[in-house]
């Protein structure tokens, strides 16, 4: 499978951009925005995640030989087909920084280039920059309430979306998770890949002491061992107490056990004293089974004995969100600021090329961000952009751009950076988030906002278009 292929697109893509092509419309220049309109998890941000698969894409995307006889054969034009024979993305991208803290409205990524090469390259942005935000943002909130003393594995695969497994590994390291079970994105990546052992394992053996033996002569190093298949507290827990009795003798040491049903905090509290009673307080115990932010606040809530937290399913598919909701809209074609009109004002885009700037207070946490356009400085005020009687003086102590070039010439205009330093660019702005943007239950609302003169320039397309 060729991901690079330009194919990686939905049809009515190809089918605006035959009639561009047709009209003579393909060369005029275009600028889309990116972003989102709901926070997902009922939560209060987003950790912007995806980025530089995207620039990497972008930077190689073509059709081969093969994509071009398939599309010869969807009854696209022939002069057409020529045309996209020698496609490539040539335009500009500027964009938030990968870990950046993202909230609703706000312009994240924004292209501009042809109106062809916008429109056919949309379909990959979206895919890419929404299902690994949304992951990202999963995983950063698990963090956020396992706290940094616990050791977070991340093992979804096998429930993942196909493919999509790979970009959940990603995305979830970004977020603060210390580990994977993915083989192949440890190695793509760079990640940390743990893992203990299934049950199967065990029912494979006549006795589960034997089991246990077994794999820990042939895994003397980072040994855990899953002591929930027969009797957990009974059998489970002494039998691996006997094992690492065997491995100290060796001169090695059992990493840890791990609970995978039941009551975890019960369990693990009851399997603590057994391991701190026969003298091995340095035995991990490791949970799993259908974690996710919520459940391991309550076994915190519950003094759950618990190490290392295993997540899977709740983490890869974004549950109780599937997908982030983000668009990408024209908002300048042919140098002309456009808009698209809606009774629901929250529908409608904010036209024109923009930049963002966040402001900080004296301890250099974030207060709110301004949307103005792109020519202009920093606002000393802004308008709610859709409540228009509410209005905020910008008050601060620090303020920033967020928009910043990252490719031209549809090359990119710095180097890739590791995901060593994109987790720690979102550790860095996840710290500067107060904490009640963090909270699960009614987080505070973060302050987005329009300055005076894109809020005029809406208002004034908005009431051309309807007049005209």
């Amino acid at each position: 499978m060729n991901l690079n292929s330009a194919l990686y697109t939905d049809l009515y893509q190809l089918a605006m951009g035959q009639a561009y092509f047709l009209k003579g419309k393909h060369e005029v220049a275009a600028t889309f925005d990116y972003f989102f309109r709901k926070t997902p998890f009922d939560g209060g941000y987003v950790l912007f995640c995806g980025l530089e698969e995207v620039l990497d894409w972008l930077e190689n995307i073509a059709f081969s030989d093969d994509d071009i006889a398939y599309l010869e054969a969807q009854d696209f034009d022939s002069d057409y087909i020529n045309y996209l024979k020698t496609f490539k993305f040539t335009g500009h991208i500027q964009s938030m920084d990968e870990g950046e803290v993202i909230f609703p409205f706000s312009p994240i990524l924004t292209v501009t280039g042809s109106i062809i090469e916008c429109q056919i390259i949309e379909t990959f942005i979206l895919n890419s920059l929404n299902f690994q935000s949304l992951i990202a943002t999963k995983a950063s909130r698990i963090r956020f309430i396992a706290g940094k003393d616990k050791s977070l594995a991340e093992f979804g695969l096998r429930r993942a979306q196909g493919f999509a497994g790979l970009q959940a590994s990603r995305s979830a390291y970004i977020g603060g998770f210390d580990y994977t079970s993915n083989v192949l994105a440890g190695k793509l990546f760079d990640i940390p890949v743990s893992g203990t052992m299934a049950h199967a394992y065990i029912q494979s053996y006549d006795d589960e002491l034997t089991a246990f033996r077994d794999f820990a002569e042939t895994r003397p190093v980072s040994c855990v061992l899953l002591v929930d298949t027969y009797d957990t507290l009974k059998r489970g827990v002494p039998n691996a107490i006997i094992v690492a009795k065997e491995m100290e003798a060796r001169g090695e040491k059992l990493l840890g056990i791990r609970l995978d049903s039941g009551d975890l905090a019960y369990l693990s509290k009851a399997a603590r004293k057994q391991l701190d009673d026969a003298g091995l307080d340095y035995v991990k115990i490791a949970a799993s089974n259908q974690l996710d932010e919520h459940v391991i606040r309550s076994l915190k809530e519950q003094h759950a004995q618990i190490d290392i937290y295993g997540v899977g399913t709740n983490l890869v598919v974004g549950k109780q969100n599937g997908a982030l909701d983000g668009v990408y809209k024209l908002c300048s074609f042919n140098n002309t600021p456009r808009i698209k009109i809606s009774e629901n004002l929250k529908k409608m885009n904010f036209p024109g090329k923009k930049q963002v700037y966040r402001y900080m207070n004296e301890d250099g946490l974030f207060i709110a961000d301004a949307i103005t356009l792109d020519h202009l400085d920093a606002p000393k005020s802004m308008a709610h952009p859709f409540e228009t009687h509410k209005r905020m003086p910008l008050e601060f102590t620090s303020v920033r751009p967020l928009l910043h070039d990252v490719m031209i010439d549809g090359k990119r205009v710095r180097t890739k950076k590791p995901l060593s330093e994109l987790i720690k660019i979102a550790e860095e702005n996840l710290s500067k988030l107060p904490v009640e943007h963090k909270r699960f239950a009614n987080p505070h609302v973060y302050k987005v906002g329009l300055s005076p003169e894109l809020e005029q320039l809406r208002d004034q397309l908005k009431k051309d278009k309807l007049e005209a």
